[in-house]
């Protein structure tokens, strides 16, 4: 994910899990990446409680993996354990807004149930095509979009590495 923010000509300043959202925010960086981890992601109550700080500021938001479901929660969805999660390559992506499948790489137990966003708030944008769990979701109030795949996998496919491009862009139309 750093390699990926790097080549495109950003700085990267990295927290630890343990972070003050007000601290980052003090920072006034131009973007946030909430990145991927293990576990089950409802047991992160301060990390959730900091990111719904972060998604009130007003600073684009990017989160990946983990971060997508720490995200969800952080606007009061809910999560699952799946019964065997989704690892490894080539599992297709669907964009719901532009019928594109995308081939991703992925590796988590978890996963966001499609029908708890808040309505008005937030929507899923793709989903796996194999089962329909949620796999990406835009939030409609807020410069902000999470996916559950990995767009920076390294040995794996590429076909979602324009998702970096979205964020700078994102990053981009918010400094106007």
């Amino acid at each position: 994910i750093i390699r990926c923010l790097l080549n495109r000509g950003c700085e990267v300043t990295v927290y630890p899990q343990n972070f003050a959202a007000q601290d980052v925010i003090a920072e006034q960086p131009d973007g946030i990446m909430i990145t991927n981890g293990p576990g089950d992601p409802s047991e992160c109550t301060a990390v959730i409680e900091q990111i719904r700080v972060l998604a009130g500021s007003g600073i684009p938001i990017f989160a990946i993996c983990l971060g997508h479901q720490l995200m969800a929660l952080a606007h009061d969805a809910k999560t699952y354990k799946m019964k065997y999660g989704h690892r490894g390559a080539n599992h297709p992506v669907k964009n719901l807004e532009t019928g594109k499948v995308y081939i991703s790489s992925q590796n988590h137990g978890y996963a966001v149930e499609n029908d708890s966003l808040p309505e008005g708030e937030a929507k899923v944008l793709y989903v796996n095509a194999n089962d329909g769990t949620c796999e990406g979701i835009r939030y409609l109030n807020e410069p902000a979009f999470s996916v559950q795949f990995h767009p920076e996998a390294c040995g794996g496919p590429h076909d979602t590495d324009f998702l970096f491009d979205e964020f700078i862009a994102l990053i981009d139309t918010n400094k106007k």
